[in-house]
């Protein structure tokens, strides 16, 4: 930064012409699209991240995530706009600093802002007046006031005096090739009109649209709200299929036909649990933050239950099959796994149901395996430590046939769903998907 005093019109003419450069901290499924979109308007833009294998990845011209490769950056990288570092220092020499980092839940569902905090105290020293610090990590209304003005003013730096604070929601979807970082309209909260102003000059640059709310609370309100309304929705269809189910009537069916009404409904699909960085997490940041104001949250919480009890619902529903069928249960059963990251599509493993799923069935001493074409080995995770190093097993009638139960958790296009169903003696489907493929058959049932 330079040494002149700040100046605020000269640094919103600087935001609208591009000439700073943007740090942005994480380089996860959030910060790497992010620093890309920057990049490609022409910021400067380096990337920060605390895991040095994701640096090394650039250094050795490959990515890390599947949806975002190498070639988008290389030109990038060649013509001086992105750069990745483990090197904290760097935010000194950018405008605008971008908080893309994990905000996971801890054992008691309770928040887990570590990481929040820990890169607020590794960057303060080096923020300057004028610094615009952005926070886009999915977390509960009052963090960016609690949590992370206090750390990053502890130097002496005053908000809205020296340093700028906004909160802007992060609304990746991966997978999802109909919308990009670029292309989905902006939420921004700040804390002042001049944070505001600042924050809406950098982001206008590079996606469609901001919308600009009142304050900080509000934005953050906003993204909580976004996901809390989607696990609500799908909690509602999964306790739906449960009871159509019992009456036999398909669930998959009904959402079909009902989705043809042009107003009034909008579908929501059922699932062997929730998967993701968000809505298995996020409705739990608003529940926790709202006891501080004792005021309950029954609804939201309910929600939870039901998404967190689909995973036991399904595996119920593969011993009934296999009772049913076959006159046998879980014990000793052979069991596929079609599908373990936790939507179509994506590497991603984070919450996915597919794990626990697989250690209910070894709890009931089923012997599991699995098969996904993205995921060919199985990550450490916190929760599930014990599946890490297992591996993909091919897809082929050998292995279809010498499955007691194939269990469908995750349907990637371009998996051949008839092999499956010809090959299989027993398929149990949680994402409708022969049927959408037209591979129906007697050994088929739905959960």
């Amino acid at each position: 930064m330079p040494s002149v005093p700040f100046d605020l019109p000269t640094r919103l003419d600087a935001l609208r012409r591009r000439d700073v450069a943007v740090a942005v901290i994480g380089l996860g499924y959030v910060g790497l699209p992010l620093a890309r979109s920057a990049a490609e308007a022409g910021f400067r833009v380096v990337g920060i991240d605390i895991d040095p294998t994701k640096i090394q990845a650039f250094a050795e011209g490959r990515s890390y995530i599947r949806q975002h490769p190498y070639e988008g950056f290389a030109p990038l990288i060649a013509a001086g706009r992105f750069r990745a570092t483990l090197d904290m220092a760097a935010v000194v020499d950018c405008a605008a600093v971008l908080i893309c980092v994990p905000t996971p839940l801890t054992r008691q569902r309770e928040p887990d802002l570590r990481f929040v905090a820990q890169t607020a105290t590794a960057m303060a020293p080096h923020l300057r007046p004028g610094h615009l610090v952005v926070l886009e990590s999915t977390t509960y209304p009052g963090t960016t006031r609690e949590v992370l003005a206090p750390i990053l003013e502890a130097g002496g730096l005053k908000s809205g005096r020296d340093l700028f604070l906004a909160y802007s929601p992060e609304r990746e979807d991966p997978g999802n090739v109909a919308f990009d970082t670029g292309s989905i309209p902006k939420v921004v909260g700040a804390d002042g009109d001049d944070a505001l102003a600042l924050a809406l000059a950098l982001y206008d640059q590079f996606v469609a649209r901001t919308v600009p709310v009142s304050g900080l609370d509000t934005a953050e309100a906003v993204k909580i709200t976004e996901n809390i309304f989607r696990a609500v929705n799908i909690a509602l269809v999964n306790e739906l299929k449960v009871v159509y189910a019992a009456m036999g009537i398909d669930i998959w069916e009904v959402i079909e036909a009902a989705k043809t009404k042009p107003f009034g409904f909008m579908p929501f699909y059922p699932g062997p649990g929730l998967g993701g960085h968000c809505i298995p997490i996020d409705p739990f940041y608003l529940t926790w933050k709202a006891r501080e104001f004792e005021v309950p949250t029954r609804f939201v919480e309910l929600a939870g239950e039901i998404n967190t009890a689909m995973p036991r619902h399904v595996v119920g529903r593969v011993a009934e099959e296999l009772d049913a069928r076959f006159g046998k249960g879980l014990n000793g059963a052979q069991i596929l796994v079609v599908g373990v990251a936790y939507k179509k599509n994506v590497d991603d493993m984070r919450e996915s149901p597919a794990l626990r799923l697989i250690e209910l069935m070894e709890e009931r001493g089923a012997t599991v395996s699995f098969h996904d074409p993205l995921v060919p080995t199985l990550p450490p995770t916190r929760a599930h430590g014990a599946l890490t190093g297992r591996q993909s097993q091919p897809l082929d009638e050998a292995t279809l046939a010498g499955a007691d139960v194939v269990l469908i958790a995750t349907d990637h296009d371009g998996t051949d769903w008839a092999l499956v169903q010809r090959h299989a003696a027993l398929v149990v489907d949680t994402r409708n998907a022969l049927a959408r493929a037209g591979a129906t058959g007697p050994n088929v049932a739905k959960a």
